[in-house]
């Protein structure tokens, strides 16, 4: 589903990335971990297409992100800590602008907004414009898009960025049902208690390279300690030697 291998990203003589390889099969729900700048950001712009590497390659869904971008964004939705939403439109403007985009019959449209805006407690916001909303209100409105068309790779950074605590474990339930149905996610979060929760695998990422990788319980038992908290502080720790 993701297959990542030798990838770097360098801006001029910083090394955002450093040669990172991972492979993530259909319906695991992974994710990434790391302090800022730790280049998690950075990796997840080039698994959308949205940056070039420098070195290596990303595969999604079988297609080379690079040399075939169509067929990889096709089969992906990604969603980033702060989505751009055209102002004017309405929310559903915007769904049925999304749901064109990827082929949708007008139908699936309807059906998939609506169930999904009930979920997310949008039906109220549908015929206002997008600039009237509050940034955790575009937050749902985003996810809804994102999830329209059922993608086969839902791409995450930090999503509950704007989310109130109802609406932070609707998403949560969401992506572990569509997890659980065959989809692949992968989250990008600074949250912990994210992974702990919803991971079927974690990773961690510190100054662009992967430092750790397993199951939460591989985790604890390869650093001798139970907490994720006290690994991903040992693994990212500054003055750890």
């Amino acid at each position: 589903m993701i297959e990542i291998e030798g990838l770097s990203k360098c801006f001029g003589d910083l090394t955002a990335v450093n040669d990172i390889s991972l492979s993530v099969p259909k319906g695991e729900f992974f994710v990434i971990l790391g302090p800022n700048a730790a280049g998690k950001t950075t990796t997840i712009k080039v698994m959308a297409g949205l940056m070039k590497p420098t070195r290596g390659s990303v595969h999604i869904c079988g297609y080379n992100i690079e040399q075939d971008p169509l067929n990889a964004r096709k089969r992906m939705s990604y969603l980033p800590d702060f989505p751009f939403l055209y102002d004017k439109l309405t929310p559903i403007e915007f769904f049925r602008f999304t749901g064109q985009l990827f082929g949708m019959a007008e139908s699936d449209i309807k059906n998939e907004s609506e169930y999904l805006s009930d979920r997310f407690s949008l039906g109220e916001f549908f015929f206002k414009p997008m600039e009237s909303l509050s940034h955790g209100t575009k937050q749902r409105v985003a996810i809804v898009s994102a999830l329209m068309h059922a993608p086969e790779l839902f791409v995450l950074d930090e999503p509950m960025v704007g989310l109130d605590p109802h609406h932070a474990r609707v998403l949560k339930d969401i992506l572990r049902e569509r997890a659980d149905q065959g989809m692949t996610v992968f989250v990008s979060t600074h949250q912990l208690s994210v992974a702990e929760e919803m991971a079927d695998r974690i990773g961690i990422m510190n100054h662009g390279k992967i430092v750790a990788i397993g199951t939460h319980s591989e985790l604890q038992a390869a650093n001798r300690d139970s907490k994720l908290e006290s690994i991903f502080l040992s693994l990212t720790n500054e003055n750890n030697g």
